[in-house]
């Protein structure tokens, strides 16, 4: 099984790309929030330590941000709740998968929480702001002050691009994306059956 990691900035179209390769996907944001709506373990732990903020399950997007909004170190302590509970459902999707010649991993802190893996593929999604900017604004609910703190908590996204072994320019449209993906499975296919 070969791990493809997905990296680039809030909104750059990371979760379409990932879907795009056709391959088994685990999407962190997507399980974060079937978190908040389904595991009480986890709301016990987030209403522990932030009382004032998390007082009702399913735990909703209000009492998140205001909780995040609140203090700058409540958006850490969050994760590390959440990061053990997605660390977990993770190694379970990897087993599930096993047997896959491919699978894809959108998790937005993935080299900021370490879950890469020295022989992950790791692809950089790069758009440009303006379409970032056209694409955070169709999202519900979008709040900047919210976006500042994701962003601050992320490596930058230099470094990210740096250390990426493929870059897909992601203009949008679905042939674009498609074509490059492509591209990187046949180079991938190609140097397996090589070596």
């Amino acid at each position: 099984m070969i791990r493809i990691g997905i990296l680039g900035d809030i909104g750059s179209g990371k979760s379409y790309v990932a879907k795009s390769f056709g391959y088994p996907v685990f999407n962190a944001d997507y399980e974060v929030s079937k978190l908040y709506q389904q595991n009480k373990t986890v709301y016990q732990k987030l209403k522990k330590i932030l009382p004032e903020h998390i007082y009702e399950f399913p735990i909703n997007k209000i009492q998140l941000t205001n909780a995040v909004l609140a203090n700058n170190s409540n958006l850490k302590k969050i994760i590390k709740i959440v990061h053990k509970e997605i660390r977990s459902k993770l190694n379970f999707f990897l087993n599930k998968n096993k047997n896959k010649k491919f699978v894809i991993l959108d998790i937005p802190l993935l080299l900021e929480n370490k879950i890469n893996k020295k022989n992950d593929v790791l692809v950089y999604i790069e758009s440009r702001k303006i379409n970032i900017l056209r694409s955070l604004k169709k999202r519900k609910n979008l709040n900047l002050m919210l976006l500042k703190k994701f962003r601050k908590i992320q490596l930058p996204l230099a470094y990210k691009r740096k250390n990426a072994r493929f870059i897909i320019k992601n203009e949008f449209t679905q042939k674009s994306v498609k074509d490059d993906i492509k591209k990187i499975l046949k180079i991938i296919k190609d140097e397996r059956s090589s070596s």
